[in-house]
């Protein structure tokens, strides 16, 4: 029983709580509790930071325990090329040299696109519609 709460909450840690709350270490100065909330609304790294200094000024101790049980209870983003655990299902994300092939097609064919277009305003018939438009 306990073992299963155990589990069930280190899921969840793992899953963001369900709302995708995550610490961010890379842009985070301590833990990255700030950086992590910041992402999470979509703010400024810096606003949630002088929010901190101003509760732990006016909370004194309080506001440290509340980031120490940040940093605790919220995981670290998870790494997208970190190889998943056994007990993890597979990732239905296609592969890197998958999606960098698709990206290539996809921008061979806004150049074909460019190319075509450019064709048309440089061609006579261009200039021949646009006189026409203007009668």
């Amino acid at each position: 029983m306990r073992k299963q709460k155990r589990q069930r909450f280190t899921q969840r840690r793992r899953a963001g709580w369900g709302m995708g709350l995550y610490r961010n270490r890379a842009n985070g100065w301590f833990g990255g509790v700030c950086a992590g909330i910041a992402d999470h609304w979509e703010v400024p790294a810096w606003l949630v930071r002088l929010c901190a200094v101003f509760l732990f000024t006016a909370t004194g101790t309080l506001a440290f325990w509340a980031y120490l049980a940040g940093w605790l209870l919220i995981a670290p983003a998870p790494n997208q090329w970190a190889e998943q655990d056994a007990e993890d299902e597979p990732s239905d994300r296609p592969a890197p040299s998958q999606r960098l092939r698709e990206a290539r097609d996809r921008l061979d064919s806004a150049m074909a696109r460019v190319r075509t277009m450019e064709g048309y305003v440089t061609s006579r018939r261009y200039q021949l519609d646009r006189e026409f438009s203007k009668l």
